[in-house]
């Protein structure tokens, strides 16, 4: 049986070294911001037909502003943009080919992903057996499915990583260029034509073109920029986003513009890169503080973990919370009364809790040892390919006990698509870093 030995001191230290304290705590923080904004979205009541499941900030006008704030999503893809591009020159430095590169990067991603999906299809298979309502049992399972888009997107990003990575060493200007008119034709076409089906392109060009943002950062170019040239791009960006918002060209609502995405959450990217960028010195010297430092490392160290399951923990408290009140037990207030209001800072830190506690069990799964992962380019692409596969069968209906079965089986090919084949004896693992959202 082969053993894994622990790394040596020298590469603990060089591994902790190389990582970017100031972007671990963004990534945690957003991390932290999408399980509460997706804590307040979940909205349980009883109507005249029984148990209703409504986003709860949907249609509301007090979530308009709120959504610039919170909406987070371009910061991750940029802060992965960054760490990305760290990760594949420290692969290249050790010899890795970009084949390699790519399908360690699947066997992160799809390592707890797979078991996650495992459990929630088991989950509802038993409750379809305990012969709860049908509809109830689909909208847990579509629920559960809504933010696993940015692991399908995620994937595919990484997939390209190192194709755009040398794209970017080679012409970054015009790769960003290339990009940036890509998704502006996109949204052209879908508005002339009427064929909203086309918008749904940006969904992968969109997030290249946000990764490339962090490209660039990871460079320094961003941080070379004086001061004052920083704040202009970045005020410049948020008047031309507020100038899209006003004259309807996209909508206000910066959650509304997610499905599908649009130039104008590559405009919010461009705000936060700007604001990252001038923040850094001052996110460094917080991130080195004992406590911040601790629960950063935490949270980082399971990031995809609690991406995964934090939306399946809401949907059971929301349950419990749903027998509680058909029974008595518990209050049940009507999303957006005061009561409900009043109740939020309760449900939100119990999300947290069970979240963490979650985390804390099923992160093994994030933190194991993986096969080697293969040189093979052939092998690499068909990992890339299984594994997006993976997740759309999942987004096109939903999670039910067929698409999960299809989802594990589609990321099982991936996983050993992604490996290096035993050759005459047992097969190589290898020691990798948590999945985090991304990892550097």
């Amino acid at each position: 049986m082969t053993t894994i030995a622990p790394p040596t001191t020298a590469r603990a230290s060089t591994r902790k070294s190389a990582r970017d304290a100031g972007i671990d705590l963004v990534r945690a923080a957003c991390l932290a911001i999408v399980v509460a904004l997706h804590s307040l979205m979940v909205g349980v009541s009883i109507g005249a037909a029984g148990p209703v499941f409504a986003n709860a900030a949907e249609g509301h006008a007090w979530f308009i502003p709120l959504s610039w704030f919170v909406q987070v999503m371009p910061l991750f893809f940029i802060v992965g943009g960054f760490s990305t591009r760290m990760a594949y020159r420290s692969a290249r430095a050790r010899g890795v080919a970009p084949a390699g590169f790519v399908a360690g990067r699947v066997q992160r991603l799809l390592g707890p992903a797979i078991v996650m999906i495992a459990v929630v299809g088991a989950a509802l298979l038993a409750m379809t057996a305990a012969e709860l309502p049908a509809d109830m049992v689909a909208e847990a399972g579509f629920r559960i499915s809504q933010p696993l888009w940015f692991l399908g997107v995620y994937l595919l990003c990484q997939a390209l990583a190192p194709a755009l990575i040398a794209a970017h060493e080679r012409a970054p200007w015009i790769t960003l260029a290339a990009l940036a008119f890509s998704v502006i034709g996109v949204d052209a076409v879908a508005a002339t034509t009427g064929i909203g089906a086309v918008s749904f392109l940006n969904l992968a060009v969109v997030w290249l073109l946000i990764q490339q943002l962090g490209f660039w950062l990871a460079g320094g170019r961003v941080d070379a920029l004086s001061t004052r040239t920083r704040i202009v791009v970045g005020l410049g960006a948020l008047a031309a986003l507020f100038a899209v918002t006003m004259l309807g060209i996209y909508p206000a609502n910066m959650y509304a513009g997610l499905n599908p995405p649009s130039a104008a959450l590559v405009l919010l990217g461009v705000v936060q890169l700007a604001a990252l960028s001038l923040a850094r010195p001052w996110l460094r010297r917080i991130a080195e503080r004992g406590a911040v430092r601790e629960i950063s490392t935490w949270i980082n160290a399971r990031s995809m973990t609690i991406y995964l399951w934090h939306m399946p923990v809401l949907i059971a408290l929301a349950g419990i919370g749903l027998v509680g009140a058909l029974s008595g037990a518990l209050p049940l207030p009507e999303p957006g009364t005061a009561g409900w209001w009043l109740s939020r800072p309760f449900w939100i830190g119990m999300a947290f809790a069970v979240t963490a506690v979650v985390a804390q069990s099923t992160g093994r799964w994030e933190r194991r040892a993986m096969p080697a992962a293969t040189a093979s380019t052939r092998r690499a692409v068909l990992a890339s390919i299984a594994g997006v596969l993976s997740v759309v069968v999942l987004l096109v209906s939903g999670i039910t006990v067929a698409t999960a079965i299809a989802s594990v089986l589609l990321m099982r090919v991936a996983l050993t698509a992604s490996a290096n084949p035993p050759v005459g004896g047992p097969e190589q693992y290898q020691r990798v870093m948590p999945a985090t959202l991304p990892a550097a």
